[in-house]
């Protein structure tokens, strides 16, 4: 069976009624960890994949350009319609291997290094590593069609799966303002939203928690939030059962916390009513 979980947009509720969201991890049959690279400019790493199917599959590994939008989505930018920074990110990051075929439960290492030109401006350069799926070649059908039967088309989807990887160059830093919350009601259920404010010269990144004033028990958690340094705010929705939803609105406590990898320090904390 197929499996494919969406971006940020995934949510999980527990029997307890908190909802869970977790940053994107699969795509058909694909697994990927870690989601996230950061390199400092001189060390390289690895990632993981992990064909979870029962056939063997291919996929063709590449890098690509993303800007964020203040919605919170991603676009894809054309290399002509890069900046200079965005193609520096291009030429620094190396990678191998570049496709694969991976049989069932094998996982296989992708090893991603990084070269920083002597002179490179400190900043933070990020490129998106796609892992794409290679449909198989479709066999030649020898069957003559009957006369007037017309075009038969047939679609193949293609899957996949970008993660970002981000060298930081120079002493760099950030901070996160929560602004103002509430619930609304979108086409695919209600959503809990909030805006986010950065400032500094690299993105920002980490969990939220929502809590009721004194009670330590959260309401919702929401992992992999982030802002990049080409936004200076976002607005970041995140979709919770009609149940909850309800819960969620009056007083509550929003807390910003880094990555749990590198210690989970409060990035903000804020309380707000939510309308």
């Amino acid at each position: 069976m197929m499996r494919f979980l969406k971006g940020f947009g995934l949510f999980f509720a527990a029997a307890c009624g908190t909802a869970l969201s977790f940053p994107a991890a699969a795509s058909g049959d694909l697994l990927v960890a870690p989601t996230r690279l950061v390199l400092d400019g001189s060390r390289g790493t690895e990632v993981v994949l992990n064909n979870i199917g029962a056939e063997p599959a291919t996929y063709r590994i590449s890098l690509e350009i993303k800007r964020m939008t203040a919605a919170g989505g991603l676009d894809e930018i054309a290399e002509a319609d890069a900046t200079d920074a965005e193609k520096a990110a291009l030429s620094m990051i190396a990678f191998s291997p570049r496709r694969v075929t991976l049989p069932p439960n094998q996982p296989q290492v992708i090893r991603v290094g990084v070269r920083v030109p002597e002179g490179t401006p400190a900043g933070e350069y990020r490129a998106h590593m796609l892992f794409r799926a290679v449909p198989d070649a479709a066999p030649a059908s020898g069957e003559a069609k009957p006369a007037g039967a017309g075009v038969s088309i047939a679609l193949t989807p293609i899957y996949g799966i970008t993660i970002p990887v981000i060298v930081r160059v120079g002493d760099l830093g950030a901070e996160a303002v929560i602004g103002e919350a509430w619930v609304s009601d979108t086409q695919d259920g209600p959503a809990f939203n909030f805006d986010l404010t950065r400032t500094g010269n690299r993105s920002v990144y980490g969990d939220i928690e929502v809590t009721r004033p004194g009670v330590a028990k959260p309401l919702l958690l929401a992992r992999g939030i982030a802002v990049y340094p080409e936004v200076g705010a976002r607005q970041v929705s995140l979709r919770v059962p009609p149940e909850l939803a309800a819960k969620l609105k009056g007083p509550v406590r929003i807390r910003y916390t880094e990555d749990r990898e590198i210690g989970g320090g409060t990035i903000d904390a804020a309380d707000r009513v939510v309308k």
